[in-house]
């Protein structure tokens, strides 16, 4: 269909934090954290108010305030500095102290919280204005704050002793004098053995930032990735896990802060073509969660997920499939599961990834908003055409194919071996690719055979002619064919003629469905043409559907007076199955009451869902 004529126009507010957003991505230092955000109307944060950030690191942003982009930058790097410097965490807020005996430990505040978020203001605007990112909504506080800025709790200590008697400009970014940090009133606290992961995020970006910015100015090359934590734990595939080694070393491992920030992959993603898979090395992961990263994604390539979608809304079949490939990297006891950014969920052990997507799609308000390695509402599986796949790709062997090998032999050798157990549902799906995929003309052929079984051949003893029998006084049978009418063996076409639908797709599938005609000893077939408006073609014998046929239309996209036109014609059976040709570009509320089929190209999918259809090449 034509473009969305009903879309938003965005606001010159809207306008503005939107490209604010962009300066913050693009930034070398910000771009590398992450950022989510929700934009609010001014009821929730004031007329003046600008943003506010809460304890999970979501920043409310006001839409219908206008600042300037490089104004809405400042705003968010604001926003994302409080959990960088750890203004969240209860280690660093002064003045908590633990109570309680045994396990339980009791946090009571005796701080005031409104004087700690402008001390962590202070602080943060001081910064801001040290690196002079952005335009600030407010004056350097070097120039206004007497006492020490060396660290909030310096700051806070100073304000506590001599507030009262301070008269200092707002430093936040919510309403004047309010709070720009929500969830004060219960600090973070984390496990043994666990930090704040923005702190750490931060740390290696800030590092990262300025060897980037003293190699610029020095003129040096870039460094050598060669030897990271990534390309270790690729290594170990290939040395120790013989399932996925030859799949690890097939792919490519790629570290790059700026490619990962400029497609927004907050942990890894992969790209089936290029033979790619790459890591935000922004998150410093452990050896044992980058092994489970990798096999995560390595699973994707050679369980061919990707081309498993066939017209599935794709971020929610890459849930489904995240569901299961998590599952099971579990079960195999492969690494550690990062704490963010992928799917489990017990009671999904056992199915399969097309039974849970079934499930997702029940509520899509609800599933749309799961979290995967690349992050929220974008797929894993990136596409880009610009070079080829792998090395065994530019052999002469296919993608697919190689990955299925790949899979197929290793699960060969670690069951041969008894190295290791696997999962069931991971043995049946490995096997059941290694078979070769049914052909889209096979899977139509079968479907003609549901309505047009091929005929039996008849005897018959009828006298045959004296000019074509020598011995015309012995009767001998012969084979005929049985007396039918002729609307018993008949189907409907209704081909999507328009603009949309390209010459060669509607002469691939006219030309297989005149084949199978034409071998089921189907004479005729009710050619419909359908774009805006429906042309009936009449009945067309098969050589005349394989070869002379002219389309018409090419205008818009809408079926439905096609199938009305074919279902009420008084000489079309009533049991006569019909056939669909169309790109999937169609009316989402498309009714056909008879026995019918879509075929569309390979890569589209339908507004609805369907009983039968298939994809051709």
């Amino acid at each position: 269909m034509g473009k969305d004529k009903n879309r938003r126009r965005i606001s010159p507010t809207e306008e503005n934090l939107e490209k604010g957003i962009q300066i913050v991505q693009n930034h070398p230092l910000f771009g590398s954290l992450s950022l989510e955000y929700a934009l609010v109307s001014r009821e929730i944060l004031g007329r003046t108010g600008a943003a506010r950030v809460d304890a999970r690191n979501r920043i409310s942003l006001n839409r219908q305030l206008l600042l300037s982009p490089s104004q809405w930058a400042y705003v968010i790097a604001h926003c994302q500095l409080h959990h960088c410097f750890g203004h969240f965490d209860a280690l660093c807020v002064p003045g908590y102290f633990t109570d309680g005996a045994g396990k339980e430990k009791i946090w009571k505040p005796v701080f005031q919280k409104t004087l700690w978020n402008t001390a962590c203001d202070i602080y943060v605007a001081k910064f801001l204005a040290d690196i002079r990112f952005g335009k600030p909504l407010c004056q350097d506080p070097a120039a206004h704050f007497p006492g020490s800025l060396q660290s909030e709790q310096a700051i806070y200590q100073y304000l506590n002793e001599h507030g009262g008697s301070l008269s200092l400009p707002y430093y936040g970014t919510a309403s004047p004098h309010a709070m720009d940090m929500d969830g004060l009133e219960h600090p973070l606290t984390y496990p043994a053995g666990k930090s704040n992961p923005y702190v750490r995020r931060f740390a290696w970006a800030l590092t990262n930032s300025v060897s980037h910015t003293i190699r610029q100015a020095a003129e040096l090359p870039a460094a050598d990735i060669k030897n990271t934590k990534s390309n270790q734990a690729a290594g170990w595939f290939i040395s120790h896990y013989p399932l996925l080694g030859a799949l690890a070393a097939a792919f490519r491992v790629v570290e790059d802060q700026t490619f990962c920030h400029r497609h927004n992959i907050k942990i890894a993603a992969i790209d089936m073509e290029l033979g790619e898979i790459y890591v935000n090395p922004a998150l410093s992961l452990s050896s044992a969660e980058l092994h489970f990263v990798l096999a995560h994604e390595y699973l994707h390539a050679g369980l061919q997920h990707q081309k498993r979608c066939q017209g599935r809304y794709p971020y929610l079949w890459n849930i489904a499939c995240d569901y299961v490939i998590n599952a099971w990297l579990l079960e195999m006891g492969i690494g550690a599961m990062p704490d963010q950014g992928l799917l489990y969920d017990e009671s999904l052990k056992e199915l399969s990834a097309e039974t849970i997507y079934d499930m997702l799609v029940r509520d899509l308000k609800k599933y749309s908003r799961l979290q995967n390695l690349r992050g929220y509402g974008k797929g894993e599986f990136l596409n880009r055409p610009d070079a080829g796949g792998p090395d065994a790709a530019q052999k002469g062997v296919s993608l697919d194919e190689f990955c299925r090998n790949a899979l197929a032999q290793g699960l060969e050798f670690v069951t041969s071996s008894g190295r290791g157990t696997i999962p069931a549902g991971l043995i049946e799906e490995i096997r059941a690719l290694a078979m070769p995929p049914i052909p889209w003309d096979v899977k139509l052929a079968r479907w003609f055979d549901t309505y047009f079984p091929p005929l039996d051949r008849q005897r018959t003893y009828a006298r045959p002619s004296r000019r074509q029998g020598s011995t015309p006084d012995i009767p001998r049978p012969r084979y005929i064919r049985p007396d039918l009418p002729a609307d018993s063996r008949t189907f409907g076409v209704i081909i999507d003629t328009s603009g949309s639908m390209s010459a060669k797709d509607i002469g691939k599938a006219l030309g297989s469905i005149a084949s199978y005609a034409a071998a089921r000893d189907v004479p005729y077939a009710r050619i419909i043409f359908c774009d805006a408006a429906a042309c009936d073609a009449g009945y067309l014998s098969v050589e005349e559907i394989a070869g002379r046929v002219t389309v018409r239309g090419r205008g818009g996209t809408c079926l439905q007076p096609g199938v009305d036109l074919l279902e009420k014609a008084p000489d079309f059976p009533k049991d006569g199955p019909i056939l669909l040709i169309t790109d999937g570009w169609i009316e989402r509320d498309l009714h056909v009451r008879r026995n019918h089929a879509f075929l569309i190209p390979q890569g589209r999918s339908l507004p609805f869902r369907a009983k039968e259809v298939f994809y051709f090449c």
